[in-house]
């Protein structure tokens, strides 16, 4: 069929040297143009980071605690109520950040959203050399518009730069095949991040080893073993139990409500990633999938891997006993916007001609219609308010936890706050080490079972009698930052009985007993 013809990269489309060299030219300047856009997007990031300032997520701010705990040649304390689960790397660069004082939280969020431009450079570079720079192009552009990745960067997740390892190291792989150790490398730094990471790196390994030497073999071996025996002996060294991780990650799971019988974990996926992706680009990408391998398997078949590793890793997340959450689908649904790209922007494969002409005429409508619908229903109020509330929120605790009545307040006793949520903002902010910070949701439970617990955790609970006690003032606070389980009773929003208030702000209120 006329335009049916699959063009290839680096292929001239014509006889002679004039052409071949005005094809170099059209690649020079998509390259170009691709760093140019790429430039402009860093800069649109960098002016909302100090126009929308942020600061690091729940779990980032422990990494950045317990680094700073390291950093001064202490244990850090892994388990506690609510705890999340501990990240060697995250650790590594919180004892890094810790350098900094009080601003390496905001220092984290930047690294994040650095990383989160990376990956989002990853994703257009996969796109390009699985088709052509446009698909790469819509590839970036379709991730840059699910807002969800960068609300993620915005709030300091290290998921982020696990996806941005993990897509570079296949864009590595992609590029030449059977690469080796730098692909190992990036997926060790990956599966310090999250223990998914293990998993791709032994099917990595398995891929590696199809046809090589014995001493390539035990080499490979070697790195892809790097991050789970760091892992267990961060874990050995810090808790005594090397499997410390494991055990803790399935209790948490169970306690947050989060686990999920394995039974239901494929029947979760379609819904999480219709949240990462939104439907029509789920759409777009199962007809990507369907054009693309038809017309390219080869260079389909890494964000194929991608697709299905992740799938994979999240199975055997639910398999463990680990909390099940839609964004640790998040590597597939990026696979699946490349392919989503393809459906869009795959004409470009083809040389010119009827066909061509035809799929550019249908995906330029889709994307007008998607552009459409998307208009129609997204809330940019909501996401700004979002950011601002992070901010602000930040900045109220600051003040109330600064005020000098409640600096002679800590003096008397622990500070309790109505949950888990801002204990570790509370601790960096206020500069108060472990156990000087206490969830009053953990506290009515010990009151309520004190024979289930240790006389240590008895006597904390004694403690609170007197100090400072943080109260959430407002309904929108409330509900991000206060009541975040049901299981929880309402009453861990009063303040204790004989504390008087002595700061307010927008979002809180310090009440003192000495």
């Amino acid at each position: 069929m006329e335009g049916s013809t699959l063009t290839r990269p680096g292929r001239s489309h014509g006889p002679g040297t004039l052409r071949r060299l005005l094809a170099g030219g059209a690649g020079d300047r998509s390259a170009r143009l691709a760093r140019a856009a790429f430039a402009l997007v860093c800069l649109g990031f960098l002016i909302g980071f100090f126009v929308f300032p942020t600061y690091p997520v729940y779990d980032s701010y422990y990494a950045l605690l317990w680094g700073h705990d390291l950093l001064h040649g202490q244990k850090p304390v892994l388990d506690g109520f609510r705890y999340p689960t501990e990240h060697p790397l995250s650790i590594f660069a919180g004892a890094l950040l810790s350098l900094l004082g009080r601003s390496g939280d905001r220092i984290w969020v930047l690294m994040i959203l650095a990383s989160f431009m990376s990956l989002v450079a990853g994703i257009y570079k996969l796109g390009r050399i699985a088709a052509t720079p446009l698909v790469g192009a819509i590839a970036a552009a379709l991730l840059l518009t699910r807002f969800d990745y960068a609300f993620l960067a915005a709030r300091g997740y290290v998921d982020i730069p696990y996806m941005a390892l993990v897509v570079w190291a296949a864009v590595l792989e992609a590029a030449r095949r059977k690469r080796g150790a730098p692909v190992l490398l990036m997926l060790a730094a990956a599966g310090l991040l999250r223990p998914e990471g293990w998993l791709l790196s032994a099917i990595y390994w398995c891929w590696l080893a199809w046809d090589a030497t014995w001493p390539q073999r035990i080499r490979w071996a070697l790195l892809a073993a790097i991050a789970p025996v760091v892992w267990f002996a961060f874990d050995g060294a810090i808790t005594g139990d090397p499997l410390f991780s494991l055990h803790y990650t399935s209790s948490s799971a169970e306690d947050l409500g989060r686990q999920l019988p394995l039974s239901q974990v494929p029947g979760a996926m379609p819904g999480f990633f219709q949240a990462l992706d939104k439907t029509p680009v789920l759409l777009a990408a199962i007809a990507g999938v369907l054009v693309g391998v038809a017309m390219a398997p080869r260079r389909m078949l890494m964000p194929l891997v991608l697709a299905v590793s992740g799938i994979v890793t999240f199975l055997a997340i639910g398999l463990a006993g680990a909390s099940v959450i839609e964004r640790y689908l998040a590597v597939s649904a990026l696979a699946l916007m490349v392919f989503a790209a393809v459906a869009l922007g795959g004409w470009t494969m083809l040389e010119r001609g009827r066909l061509r002409t035809a799929w550019m005429a249908l995906a330029s409508a889709a994307v007008l219609a998607g552009a459409a619908v998307t208009a129609t229903h997204l809330n940019f109020t909501q996401f700004g308010n979002d950011l601002v509330f992070r901010g602000q929120a930040h900045r109220d605790l600051t003040k109330v936890l600064h005020d000098p009545k409640v600096q002679a307040g800590l003096r008397c006793g622990p500070l309790t706050a109505p949950s888990h949520k801002i204990v570790p903002d509370s601790r960096w902010v206020a500069d108060l080490g472990e156990g000087r910070v206490l969830a009053r949701a953990w506290v009515d439970r010990v009151r309520q079972d004190p024979s289930a617990y240790s006389a240590a955790d008895r006597r904390q609970v004694a403690s609170t009698g007197k100090g400072v006690a943080i109260v959430v003032t407002s309904r929108y606070a409330i509900f991000n930052n206060a009541w975040t389980n049901p299981s929880d009773d309402a009453d861990i929003q009063l303040p204790p009985p004989g504390f008087q208030r002595v700061a307010t702000s927008r979002f809180y209120a310090a009440y003192v007993h000495c």
